[in-house]
């Protein structure tokens, strides 16, 4: 094969957990094919992490480092990994399935007419070609795929693919020579504001999430409360941020975030197709409902039937016990 270009994902010059996930998964990829590889770095002052993505195999990075590049453009980002691997002669490009990346994703496949193979649960290598899996119909069933264009973009559902370190490779780092325009950020992000204390679902290891069976918003701090125990993010159906209880930024679902933690626990949710596209992934589940029959079951790992405002109370006063020893 020829060369595989492996975007990294920064936020405030630092690089994202899942950005290592990108790295590791390019790796391997790439020793199982015979592919050249390198990273791409995209942002401001990234020196000081430049030369991290080694640690996890990538023996050359490329930096694209401008002030303006500080906060996401879509359109500057896309333009940038395009034209890096036409420079480069990448014909696989891989990153992850972020808010970002799903951003960025379709942008770069129409510049370089490319196939794209979307929110990927599992790359591997069959007699030299890659088959990506993905999830259709609403996460209800999975698929095997190989893209034919000459430019293949594959883009990971968070969570999925773990960061493996190497016995640690010095990378080589250059700067890549760009001439953006104010043009090319006709769409850039002006402001992000992040909760100092609330983790996102989607970068959370452990989730936890409320439905209706907590039967009212005054009861969803022992979601938060269970979740903070655990070290995990508090999530939310569909249905109670429709009801306004929760916003929609802790949605967990198809038209929501989509999750994949090693722990999932679905608290009085009753399990609709709309909600397990967002987390039927995750590693294991739990499931706490007072219906024995709630569709949540036939996915879940482990399963309490009962009461979720006398169940989540007991079981996080246990997991304090267990986890103070």
């Amino acid at each position: 094969m020829g060369k595989i270009l492996a975007f990294i994902e920064t936020r405030d010059n630092k690089i994202k957990n899942s950005g290592f996930e990108t790295a590791s998964a390019a790796a391997k990829i790439a020793a199982e094919t015979g592919s050249e590889i390198e990273a791409l770095l995209i942002g401001s002052n990234l020196s000081a992490v430049s030369a991290l993505p080694g640690e996890y195999g990538i023996k050359k990075v490329l930096i694209a480092e401008d002030s303006r590049l500080e906060k996401f453009s879509t359109t500057a980002y896309s333009k940038i990994i395009a034209e890096a691997a036409e420079q480069r002669g990448a014909d696989i490009i891989i990153l992850n399935a972020t808010a970002m990346g799903k951003d960025i994703s379709p942008r770069v496949a129409a510049r370089l007419e490319a196939g794209l193979a979307a929110d990927c649960t599992d790359l591997r290598v069959d007699g030299g070609t890659i088959i990506a899996t993905r999830p259709v119909y609403a996460g209800k069933a999975y698929i095997d795929l190989k893209i034919n264009s000459a430019v293949k973009i594959y883009s990971l559902r968070p969570n999925v693919f773990k960061p493996v370190k190497t016995d640690g490779i010095s990378s080589e780092v250059e700067k890549l020579s760009l001439t953006l325009t104010d043009e090319d950020f006709k769409v850039q992000v002006k402001e992000v504001v992040v909760s100092d204390e609330k983790l996102d679902v989607t970068e959370a290891n452990v989730v936890v999430s409320g439905g209706r069976g907590l039967k009212g918003p005054e009861n969803f701090h022992l979601v938060e409360e269970l979740a903070k125990v655990l070290g995990g993010a508090a999530g939310a159906s569909r249905a109670i941020v429709d009801a306004g209880w929760r916003p929609h930024s802790d949605q967990v679902g198809q038209t929501g975030k989509t999750v994949a933690p090693s722990l999932y626990i679905a608290v009085g949710i009753s399990g609709a197709i709309q909600h397990l596209a967002g987390m039927s992934s995750s590693k294991c589940i739990v499931a706490i409902n007072k219906d024995k029959d709630a569709p949540i079951f036939q996915v879940a790992d482990y399963g309490i039937v009962g009461d979720a405002l006398e169940i989540v109370p007991a079981l996080t006063e246990e997991f304090k016990k267990v986890l103070s020893n």
